[in-house]
């Protein structure tokens, strides 16, 4: 979050909004009567955030430190100390809470909408209050493979979706190709798709290379940790036993009601864990659907 500029705002030809300032990137897409007045409202809102975040860097950074001061950043303290006592720090959910925050802005009273979604990434923040939405789950972000499809409506307390993997823009102390998980906010979503796509691994196997994430970044929230950098095609067995790891730590973010649903996928294996809203790829299609990887 180091580069500084003014944000910018522009409606795409398709009819979305794109709003870009630094390393952020969001897409917004909103349904119903009075969009314009809501993409005003997400340009309003988004203003700020960079800045904003950027002043407390040192304490989104750290495990501990004192309270922040700003909205994002206070609901992204509140979200990873739900996770504890395992080591976290804010920034594992700095992606979902800002969608989360845009999200919100929009949503005032009266505001007209059907269906709306926040993009930040991958990481989405959505809303909708009829048409069902369908989110296509990625197996890996390097080729792009689909996997599976999760339908979502407007009972289901799903508000967010978040993937994390040693192949995805963050780094990862794991092997899983990618984590999905479904939770009621983004941000819970981001985190804990960090967390179990962390806990997807192989320890100490000759064929996980790694590296301090401080060599890679040097202001990396995760310091000395150790941060895959490339993993060597694995028997069936290991990769089973990795993804069972992964598995174990989702179903009990699941049992504790922290996300809905979890999908880890590993060099062609997957995994889903409180996946009623989760199916295999070549079930039937619902009315919407938002690519996501």
């Amino acid at each position: 979050m180091s580069r500084v500029e003014r944000p910018v705002a522009h409606v795409m030809p398709d009819g979305r909004l794109r709003l870009t300032h630094g390393p952020i990137d969001l897409i917004v897409s909103a349904e119903g009567d009075r969009i314009e007045a809501a993409y005003r409202r997400a340009e309003t809102a988004f203003g700020p955030v960079l800045s904003t975040l950027a002043a407390e860097l040192p304490r989104l950074r750290s495990a501990e430190g004192p309270e922040p001061d700003g909205l994002i950043a206070r609901q992204m303290v509140a979200v990873v100390g739900r996770f504890g006592p395992v080591f976290v720090t804010p920034m594992a959910a700095v992606a979902g809470a800002v969608a989360d925050h845009v999200l919100r802005a929009i949503l005032v009273p009266g505001h007209g909408l059907t269906s709306l979604h926040v993009n930040n990434g991958g990481d989405i923040a959505l809303w909708t209050s009829g048409p069902v939405l369908r989110v296509a789950v990625c197996d890996d972000p390097v080729t792009g493979t689909l996997g599976a499809r999760a339908a979502i409506g407007p009972g289901d307390s799903i508000g967010g979706v978040a993937t994390s993997g040693w192949r995805g823009r963050s780094h990862s102390l794991g092997i899983a190709d990618a984590v999905t998980v479904l939770a009621e906010t983004a941000a819970l979503a981001d985190a804990a798709a960090t967390l179990i796509a962390n806990a997807v691994d192989l320890p100490g196997h000759p064929g996980v290379t790694r590296v301090p994430a401080h060599h890679l970044s040097p202001d990396s929230d995760l310091g000395t940790r150790l941060v895959t950098t490339n993993v060597a095609r694995l028997p069936p067995a290991k990769v089973a036993e990795a993804l069972s790891r992964g598995q174990v730590v989702a179903q009990d973010y699941v049992e504790k009601g922290l996300i809905r649903a979890a999908y880890l996928s590993c060099q062609g294996a997957r995994r889903m864990v409180g996946g009623q809203s989760v199916a295999d790829e070549g079930s039937a299609g619902t009315q919407r659907e938002l690519n996501h990887a």
